[in-house]
């Protein structure tokens, strides 16, 4: 097995980053630093574990090496993954020293940073004099949704490949392939959750993702007046902590249950005093990953609504388009005459400044109420 398979439809970028990879002499491109850039859900981090596989491993059949990356255990691979909202200065200050050890297994030593864009200013540019002098043997491999997320500065001393975001067919493919879920759902999945291959995923695997987002879209399309608004504003907040809770309340008690044992405490029992900042630093670290949890969440909310009026306005334009959200078509045909194109852009609009407005720290209720009283004035 290659570690090139299961890249879903990124042929273009694949076919760069592999002629890097098996380059011996600089002809293919090779360079020191890369930037992997595609939207949400375009299996950026992916793309970035299979060429770092392809650069340390024995070949690119070897998908032991994939394997370890992927856990995390591999020598000469690095891989950040932050559970925060920010990337902290500190978090960078250990990569970047780790990154002067010589590889010990492989040609190189690679390290990855998922979600560069979330570095602030100041580490983005401790992270740059990393790159403007990189070790002859070490590969930084920088993901983010679009160059524009990075200073220009470090921009310059990158080489960039774009990811395209896949089709339906292709992610549907290997939803079947990844799960054995009914082709049928496995298009589903893949339509609603606009080829983004995570969400795809866990909306193919679990009956309570598919009922929470379809709970989203029937509380929006029931909002009448401006008291549902408020009202369907705090449904959807809960309906986001819900979802955000589901991921992360099983992997919270793994992770305690994990600490306590390395501590050589038995479960229910007394935490010495002295070992209890150690559990107090895991529970700050799970608090801030339930409060992206939580932003993320509520911008996958916002998303979905955002296809939702989305396929309003294409088929109150009568366009051919197939909607996002099809298995809701009898809702969206009994929508259709309040919601004129007019209306569905102005709420397009406005859901994108709700993002806007919630990844600005502004409070999530008064985001989400804003966009309903919008929704309320602009189909009337």
């Amino acid at each position: 097995m290659s570690v090139w398979d299961g890249l879903t439809g990124q042929e273009e970028a694949v076919a760069s980053l592999r002629s890097a990879a098996e380059s011996t002499d600089g002809t293919g491109g090779m360079t020191h630093s890369w930037l992997i850039t595609g939207p949400p859900g375009s299996g950026r981090s992916n793309v970035a574990a299979a060429f770092a596989a392809a650069l340390v491993g024995n070949g690119p059949d070897d998908d032991h090496t994939l394997q370890q990356i992927t856990a995390r255990t591999h020598p000469d691979v690095s891989v950040l993954t932050t559970q925060r909202v920010i990337i902290t200065i500190d978090e960078i200050r250990h990569l970047v020293t780790s990154s002067h050890y010589a590889p010990s297994v492989g040609r190189y030593r690679v390290v990855i940073i998922e979600d560069a864009d979330r570095m602030t200013e100041r580490t983005s540019n401790l992270l740059l004099k990393a790159l403007e002098e990189p070790p002859e043997r070490t590969v930084w491999i920088l993901c983010a949704p679009s160059e524009a997320d990075l200073l220009p500065t470090i921009r310059s001393r990158v080489r960039s490949v774009r990811l395209r975001v896949p089709g339906i067919e292709s992610v549907a493919d290997l939803l079947v392939a990844r799960t054995g879920v009914d082709r049928v759902l496995a298009m589903d999945a893949a339509r609603q959750a606009q080829s983004h291959i995570g969400m795809a995923q866990r909306l193919a695997t679990s009956a309570d993702a598919r009922d929470r987002r379809r709970r989203t879209l029937t509380t929006v399309l029931g909002v009448q007046t401006v008291g549902d608004a408020v009202m369907a504003a705090a449904e959807l907040l809960a309906v986001a902590d819900e979802d955000a809770k589901a991921i992360t309340e099983q992997r919270d008690a793994e992770e305690r249950d994990a600490a306590l044992r390395s501590l050589g405490i038995e479960p229910g029992g007394t935490i010495p005093p002295a070992l209890r900042s150690q559990l107090r630093a895991l529970e700050e670290d799970q608090k801030r990953r339930a409060t992206r949890s939580l932003r993320d969440g509520l911008d996958r909310i916002l998303v979905d609504v955002s296809s939702l009026y989305r396929d309003l306005l294409l088929l109150g334009l009568g366009a051919p388009a197939e909607p996002v959200n099809l298995s809701m078509r009898e809702h969206l045909d009994r929508a259709l005459p309040s919601v004129p194109p007019s209306a569905a852009l102005e709420v397009l609009d406005a859901v994108a400044l709700a993002r806007q407005r919630i990844a600005a720290n502004v409070a999530a209720l008064l985001a989400l109420e804003a966009l309903l009283v919008t929704i309320v004035r602009a189909s009337r």
